[in-house]
């Protein structure tokens, strides 16, 4: 069936508008219940006026109250409980959702967005991404009327105190007891989002000396000059404070970039290689899963170690998809979502920088001599404006400046249209050896794309 509300991760908009408002959230609760519920009546050992019950978290977006509540009332009109922890990494969530035993977890979060965008995430019990087959049943439910379970049967709400503690024990679990970070000076940057009172406990209980920046949530700044996508704060900290490395994670928590001593920073390619280099030391990788946006030289590295590489469409689920399929264990995008599956069952950026940190101390080097000589080609993304429901692979001007531009990389490079599955921008990716040749392609093929746009 088509999709009128979910795309590559949940739902997510503007605040406000459609579908982010109050009554719509509170219909999705409503209708996510009563799929719910259905599915948990099927359960063999159900019991007669047991309650399916759902876990609900957040970032630190101001919006995030409001459509708390009206995820609340929608579930408990169709007469499933809740359990809230405020606050907490898209990935807590969906441990505690497993650990819990609940019938699904959800996340109201717009990721990397700015704070005046918000989204629903689901996960399923197991604490994965909501299937197909089940997002599609919410679909079908949102076009029925909203009604209310009797009195009686109204779901009930409670907190979970013990999330925080619960969660940072789960990450610290993911390495070896006698792996420590005692004599490594760390900077945390926690993008004033969800892993705020979360990540720099975990590294301080490993024994790093920790200083953390993007602790300060207002509701509003969420993103904002700090985190995964903007680490310039993150780099000058470092080198200011002479400290060994950083860690930037993004509003939700289930990105990660890193930072060496001298500012330079590594992205999701680099860490996903850099573990998968150290796992190799341990037994054979069975392969790699990575999108059309990964780099060309991961591909070429990979290669060399006779590792298998994949590409999925770009959005973490289809990596996700792409890996169950194949039963491999590794994979990740270029933005830092990283996927270990003998760790977690969701891309998490602690858990994530967690394993790169413990390959470092096994080989006793640092990121740099970890890559093993990986150096990634110059690639250069450019987000060009579309309106909804304009026809850009079939434009003539778009098609014919894409040939010219393929055609003088001469098979030395790739390039990449691909509209957001959360925004509205085509992204256009232009990859190839020399930095200059490929930032003029770039453009010359923005510009066109903007140019069709326009006309």
């Amino acid at each position: 069936m088509a999709r009128k509300h979910f795309g590559t991760d949940g739902i997510r908009g503007r605040v406000g508008e459609t579908p982010i408002t109050p009554d719509f959230v509170m219909h999705l609760g409503h209708s996510t219940g009563k799929v719910l519920a259905a599915h948990d009546l099927s359960r063999a050992h159900a019991k007669a006026g047991e309650r399916p019950a759902v876990l609900i978290g957040k970032d630190t977006r101001i919006s995030g109250y409001m459509l708390e509540a009206a995820l609340e009332a929608g579930f408990s009109a169709a007469g499933v409980d809740v359990c809230l922890v405020g606050p907490m990494p898209t990935p807590a969530i969906a441990y505690l959702t497993r650990a819990l035993r609940l019938q699904a977890g959800i996340v109201i979060s717009a990721s990397h967005n700015p704070y005046y965008d918000n989204g629903i995430k689901f996960f399923s019990a197991r604490g994965t991404k909501l299937p197909d087959e089940v997002e599609e049943e919410i679909e079908a439910a949102l076009d029925e009327p909203l009604t209310c379970v009797p009195s009686a049967g109204l779901g009930r709400a409670r907190r979970i105190d013990d999330a925080d503690g619960r969660y940072i024990e789960f990450c610290k679990s993911t390495v070896p007891f006698d792996m420590d970070l005692r004599g490594l000076k760390m900077v945390i940057d926690c993008a004033n989002g969800a892993a705020y009172h979360i990540a720099p406990h975990v590294f301080h209980e490993l024994g790093a000396e920790v200083t953390s920046i993007g602790t300060e949530p207002n509701g509003l700044n969420i993103n904002q000059e700090v985190g995964a996508t903007a680490p310039g704060a993150l780099c000058q900290a470092v080198v200011e404070q002479c400290a060994d490395l950083g860690i930037a994670l993004d509003g939700d928590g289930d990105r990660v970039i890193m930072v060496d001593a001298q500012g330079q920073v590594y992205d999701g390619d680099q860490l996903l290689f850099a573990l998968v280099r150290s796992r190799l030391r341990q037994g054979p990788v069975a392969g790699v899963v990575g999108t059309l946006m990964s780099n060309l030289a991961l591909e070429h590295a990979l290669g060399e170690c006779n590792v298998p590489f994949a590409r999925a469409a770009v959005g973490d689920r289809y990596v996700m998809d792409m890996l169950r399929q194949k039963g491999w264990l590794y994979g990740g995008e270029n933005s830092g979502h990283i996927l270990c599956l003998d760790r977690h069952t969701t891309g998490d950026g602690i858990v994530s920088a967690l394993q790169v940190l413990c390959a470092l101390r096994e080989e006793g080097c640092d990121l740099q001599q970890l890559l093993g000589g990986l150096k990634l080609y110059p690639q250069r993304l450019i987000n060009v404006a579309l309106s909804k429901g304009f026809p850009w692979k079939d434009h003539p001007l778009i098609g014919a400046a894409q040939s010219e531009v393929e055609h003088e990389l001469e098979g030395c490079g790739r390039v990449l249209l691909r509209a957001s599955g959360t925004e509205p921008l085509l992204r256009v990716m232009v990859e190839g050896q020399d930095a200059a040749s490929v930032a003029r392609a770039a453009e010359r093929l923005a510009d066109a794309v903007r140019e069709a746009v326009s006309s």
